[in-house]
């Protein structure tokens, strides 16, 4: 292994306390990795929001789907009608 990659680029709290300050500003290593910290918990709390929101979406997606099949097999002549209006809606908007 060479030099570059044999120190760890994102040292955790027991390597940067033997490291010593050697940044710009003499404790800059410090520094940098409380921003790391920040920056990491904002992350961790941004990716559980979205996958908090993502499993709503997919309920309600699982919800209306189901609504909707059990909508079609009770009235499967008028989804017909309603599919066959859309259609016809959407060849008369987006044709020249």
């Amino acid at each position: 292994m060479n030099t570059e990659t044999s120190t760890n680029p994102f040292p955790t709290t027991l390597e940067q306390s033997s490291g010593g300050g050697s940044g710009l500003n003499g404790g800059g290593t410090a520094h940098l990795h409380k921003a790391a910290q920040k920056i990491h918990e904002a992350v961790d709390t941004l990716e559980q929001k979205l996958g908090q929101s993502s499993d709503k979406v997919m309920g309600l997606q699982q919800e209306y789907g189901d609504l909707a099949r059990e909508q079609v097999r009770a009235n499967p002549l008028a989804a017909l009608g309603a599919a066959f209006a859309v259609g016809f809606i959407f060849a008369k908007v987006f044709s020249k």
